[in-house]
């Protein structure tokens, strides 16, 4: 498009030139140029100003074919974990379900290891842990990270009644274990496999955090209490220089009408693994997956971030109707399997798969 002042110019020009080669042509030959001047002339002035800023709309990625996720075989994978009770650390039931996932893990293709530590806890109390890691296809170097904590929490207080005892956890805890257990299972049984390698980690003694009304001691860090274990891994990586692509961490990925926001650390830290999960999850057609960015939650994604500098994003439910951040059965008795809903896990599952396999 030509300046407006340049215009008188371009045509007194053009002009000059079509008289000279009427001289040497004839009429009907030159007519159509002086014409296609006109129109040209005219076109640069009545082009509409708007044109210049009308946005073309982005066409997103085409999705891989990836396989399909079974949310009845997650299901039960979460069961198997609330069958053997409360996994709290330093419990029978905490080292029978370990013992499971360690088991689980190598049926399902990968090389594991197990990652021992004593986590000290708020009540003075010493424990031994163990973060248990899930390596699949370890030649290569393209790595992504996947993880969740799968151990439960100790006491019920934000319920109203029984808030010494322990929680199932089915939720807080299982159904993160539970997604990973069957993406690894979906991956293993798979023709074609995703092209990049996949550390899953289950972080242990994440729950073991401090109760309501607890008064910290002097020199206490804010948090210090809970994710321990992914604080631990952090500074410990199971192979040395390890590095990921990003992360995706796991937690309260089942319970019935889950809804999932952009939690703020991970927008802080990895917007643009946020954006990239939520839009495979819109494209796959699951509205669990909302665009609404909310405040930033401590969770074991912190640590891998600021400690082992990887981009780790937290998939984290979010109810946006009770304005506590959480469902109503967070920490209480009611996180048990019959509010585990198959069509969440579905939603996290298959959107968690297509992400492997667009990479």
């Amino acid at each position: 498009m030509l300046p407006n002042s340049y215009i008188g110019v371009y045509w007194f020009l053009f002009y000059k030139f079509n008289l000279f080669l009427i001289k040497i042509s004839n009429m009907r030959r030159s007519f159509p140029l002086i014409l296609a001047a006109v129109g040209l002339c005219f076109s640069c002035e009545q082009k509409p100003k708007s044109s210049s800023t009308t946005e073309t709309p982005v066409a997103k990625p085409a999705l891989n074919k990836a396989p399909d996720f079974n949310a009845d075989s997650a299901f039960v994978q979460v069961k198997n974990q609330v069958d053997f009770g409360p996994r709290v650390p330093s419990t029978t039931a905490h080292k029978k379900c370990g013992n499971y996932l360690t088991v689980k893990l190598k049926q399902y293709g990968a090389e594991v290891i197990e990652q021992p530590f004593t986590a000290q806890t708020f009540d003075g109390k010493s424990h031994a842990c163990r973060n248990i890691i899930g390596v699949i296809n370890p030649q290569a170097t393209k790595r992504i990270l996947l993880a969740a904590h799968w151990d439960t929490r100790p006491f019920a207080d934000q319920d109203a009644k029984d808030q010494d005892k322990p929680i199932d956890g089915a939720n807080d805890g299982g159904s993160g274990v539970g997604v990973l257990l069957e993406l690894a299972r979906t991956i293993q049984a798979a023709q074609q496999k995703p092209n990049v390698g996949i550390d899953i980690v289950l972080f242990d003694a994440e729950d073991y955090g401090e109760t309501e009304g607890y008064q910290p001691k002097p020199n206490e860090e804010a948090g210090q209490w809970w994710c321990i274990g992914s604080r631990y891994w952090a500074n410990n990586p199971h192979k040395q220089g390890y590095a990921a692509y990003f992360g995706v961490l796991l937690d309260m990925v089942g319970n019935k009408n889950a809804k999932f926001a952009k939690e703020g650390a991970s927008m802080e830290f990895a917007p643009s693994v946020v954006n990239q999960v939520w839009e495979v999850g819109q494209q796959l057609g699951y509205t669990q997956f909302n665009n609404s960015v909310v405040e930033a939650i401590t969770d074991d994604h912190i640590a891998v971030n600021r400690i082992a500098k990887i981009n780790m994003i937290d998939i984290i439910e979010y109810d946006e109707t009770d304005g506590a951040y959480f469902s109503n059965t967070w920490h209480t008795h009611n996180d048990n399997i019959n509010n585990i809903d198959k069509q969440t896990l579905k939603s996290v599952g298959q959107t968690l798969t297509q992400v492997l396999y667009q990479q």
